[in-house]
């Protein structure tokens, strides 16, 4: 019976193609950093989302570092950064000694509150950091705007939205530089991995020498800049490459979840959801969040604990930038409040969203959420 077996946030499908297509580059030797297959993934990232570059990274968080570092950001630049992210994105610019400048959410769709970045570009304003959360990309036409104006840089954390689009324009081709995500939660997914993409050729070369610690050319062990072993593999690249090529079929089926929880939470008074479409795009539905609203606010851990007890795991949303414990003890972010931000980390948790799941475990998953949050 469906109640008896265990249903967890993510079930990954890795099929027998994806599986031959490992298995023949393992036995081809071709197992490292090496090999045709990193080649033609990149080549097919960057067809993909209309990009002339992309290359291959140890995973998202490598990304970000190598795409703040290439840029020439450092001690004194400022960075504006959501407050309602993946640490990852404040610890790419602390780790090149800049600061983090934070902003709140946007209530309806939870990326960033674009109102709000204007008040806080100052003269050291280097760039903007722009992760798109969730299920629904940032209005690109506004954030570019502001970037221009302002002649500031722009890094498009995509990480969550391969196979999104804005007006048409796919996710991860905005921006002086992009970034994707391959863990095993993503649409497409290598294990872990990552991908940094721009047009720019000489910020394409910087990138390919921070991702493999800037070896010299005359002297290969006489190293031109600070940087990082964060090679990708090519047993990582058959892997993808499989995955890319089913990225249609990918997005309907992560869409159909979407929809089909959408529908039965529609009429629920004690939820917040994002919408499934806006003006701009479709929401992907990388995960479904639900933030608890009325009697149930506050009360996220409890209701969590209730669908664990029927099987149902679920994950809380990301803890806010500014209220994370490492960034207190760092003396970062004194006194700083986001409400929207806030509200959505205390009361928001995502359900079960993997493209493994039945059409029967989501009818449990349903069932049983809108009994507990009656």
């Amino acid at each position: 019976m469906i109640k008896k077996k265990f249903i967890p946030v993510n079930i990954p499908i890795i099929t027998n193609k994806d599986a031959l297509e490992v298995y023949k580059v393992v036995k081809s030797g071709w197992v490292s950093s090496s090999g045709l297959k990193i080649n033609k993934f990149e080549k097919k990232l960057a067809q993909f989302t209309n990009r002339k570059f992309a290359s291959c990274v140890s995973n998202g968080t490598a990304a970000l570092e190598i795409a703040v570092k290439s840029l020439g950001i450092n001690k004194n630049d400022e960075v504006i950064v959501p407050t309602f992210t993946i640490i990852s994105n404040a610890n790419a610019v602390l780790k090149n000694f800049a600061k983090v400048v934070l902003i709140d959410s946007d209530p309806i769709t939870w990326n960033i509150n674009i109102n709000d970045i204007k008040n806080k570009i100052t003269s050291k304003t280097k760039a903007i950091m722009l992760p798109h959360i969730y299920g629904f990309p940032n209005d690109m036409k506004k954030i570019i705007n502001i970037c221009k104006k302002n002649k500031l840089y722009l890094i498009e954390d995509a990480a969550e939205m391969i196979g999104q689009k804005f007006n048409n324009i796919p996710c991860g081709s905005f921006g002086d530089i992009s970034t994707f995500s391959f863990y095993a939660n993503k649409h497409i997914t290598t294990g872990e991995g990552g991908a940094v993409l721009t047009n720019n050729k000489k910020l394409n070369k910087k990138i390919n020498e921070l991702r493999n610690l800037s070896f010299g050319k005359k002297n290969r062990f006489n190293h031109a800049d600070v940087s990082w072993n964060y090679r990708f593999t090519n047993i990582q690249a058959a892997l993808g490459l499989s995955q890319l090529k089913r990225i249609k079929s990918i997005v309907k089926r992560k869409r159909e979840i979407g929809m089909f929880y959408y529908n039965n939470f529609k009429q629920n008074q004690n939820l917040q959801i994002q919408p499934y479409k806006l003006d701009y795009a479709s929401n992907i539905y990388w995960v479904f969040g639900i933030v608890l609203k009325n009697k149930f606010k506050n009360k996220s851990q409890e209701i969590q604990k209730k669908l664990l007890r029927k099987n149902i795991e679920t994950r809380s949303f990301f803890w806010p930038i500014h209220k994370q414990t490492i960034f207190k003890k760092m003396g970062l972010f004194k006194k700083e409040s986001y409400p929207v931000a806030e509200n959505l980390s205390k009361n928001g948790f995502y359900l079960p969203s993997g493209l493994g799941l039945s059409n029967k475990q989501l009818e449990y998953i349903v069932k049983i959420t809108n009994k507990v949050l009656n």
